[in-house]
């Protein structure tokens, strides 16, 4: 079996990669930067066709969340873990136990430079047994003292990005009557249909776990087929599963007028940025726009502010949405290549939180 996708460019501070010695499993901590302070990112449960992948998927991931708490005014780096499964694992609740023991391990190896939480395919339960090996760990049940799982926030900062985007593209942020295409139903994406829905969007949902057509029987959207979402006309298009989806064949057929979502790296290639530009197609860059979770956790974590007044800072999302969208448009450039140099320009100033 061969790895599917190249290794990205290597650019991070450690990386550690061990067997579990519990579980048995690949593990990846990636510490990209913490030039701002500990990084903060989570831990993703994943199959993938080869261990190299999952490193891959880390590196990527890990420095994905440098641009994200950059461009959000954090002061927190970019990390990232992965547990990686081969095709075909399915994990009792004992192995499973075990495989965040031992990635609550290697996370303690990094003496606090590196705080995780959950991402995709893990829980709060999940790092309720990490916190049993490190401190470093945010997101734990609400019954644990911890601030709970963060897919509320991360989905208020997509919904008030999209506002942004079709205030932008159609001259006004109501939801009402607009056609939205949302690619994954997961705990962002479902969140995100239910109140698109309640405010009156026309939904078009698809997700790759069949039993998720449930959601789109009870909220009277129109389910398209895997792989198919895409050529369905939208206002809006939104990427809410597993990156890499917006290849240049998936862009050239995309028929929409805007890309805004959760999904991390949906670009299959960072030129899709220009290739979704030159088609007219407006792009709200991912790492801006799913950054609710990490501001909620980041906050929560240190304190800063109630629960009501962090997710007021989260809704602000949509502000710095639309200051990147301004920017490139005086510019001439595209809203990613704004997004990366405003983190660049706090990344190399080393500075404190921005204002909201």
């Amino acid at each position: 079996m061969s790895h599917t996708l190249p290794l990205p460019e290597f650019s991070h501070e450690r990386v550690e990669v061990i067997t579990g010695r519990r579980s048995g499993l690949f593990i990846a901590v990636a510490l990209h930067s913490s030039i701002l302070g500990s990084a903060l990112g989570g831990a993703r449960l994943w199959t993938y066709p080869h261990w190299s992948d999952a490193l891959g998927d880390a590196l990527r991931l890990s420095a994905a969340m440098t641009l994200k708490n950059a461009t959000a005014g954090l002061d927190a780096g970019g990390g990232k873990s992965v547990i990686g499964l081969e095709e075909g694992t399915v994990l009792d609740a004992d192995r499973r136990r075990a495989a965040f023991l031992d990635l609550g391990d290697a996370v303690e190896s990094f003496d606090g430079l590196y705080r995780t939480a959950e991402d995709v395919g893990s829980t709060m339960n999940d790092m309720a047994v990490v916190g049993e090996r490190t401190a470093h760990v945010v997101g734990l049940p609400d019954a644990s003292g911890g601030s709970g799982e963060p897919a509320g926030p991360t989905s208020l900062g997509v919904y008030e990005s999209l506002r942004a985007v079709l205030e932008r593209t159609t001259g006004s942020p109501d939801v009402a009557g607009r056609r939205v295409t949302i690619s994954g139903l997961g705990q962002v994406g479902g969140r995100l249909a239910v109140r698109l829905a309640a405010e009156g969007a026309q939904l078009t949902v698809t997700d790759v776990n069949p039993e998720r057509r449930h959601l789109a029987t009870e909220l009277g959207a129109v389910w398209a087929a895997p792989g198919t979402e895409h050529l369905l006309p939208s206002d809006v298009f939104v990427p809410a599963g597993i990156g890499g989806l917006l290849t240049d064949e998936v862009i050239d057929a995309l028929d929409t007028r805007a890309v805004c979502g959760p999904a991390n790296n949906p670009l299959a290639d960072r030129e899709g940025a220009e290739r979704l530009a030159r088609r007219g197609i407006l792009y709200a860059p991912d790492f801006v726009v799913n950054a609710g979770g990490v501001i909620y956790l980041d906050h929560e974590a240190k304190q800063l502010g109630s629960r009501q007044e962090i997710m007021g800072r989260v809704a602000q999302i949509g502000d710095t949405v639309r200051r990147i969208l301004d920017d490139a448009e005086e510019r001439g450039i595209t809203p990613l290549a704004a997004a990366e140099e405003l983190a660049a320009a706090r990344l190399s100033a080393g500075a404190p939180a921005l204002a909201g």
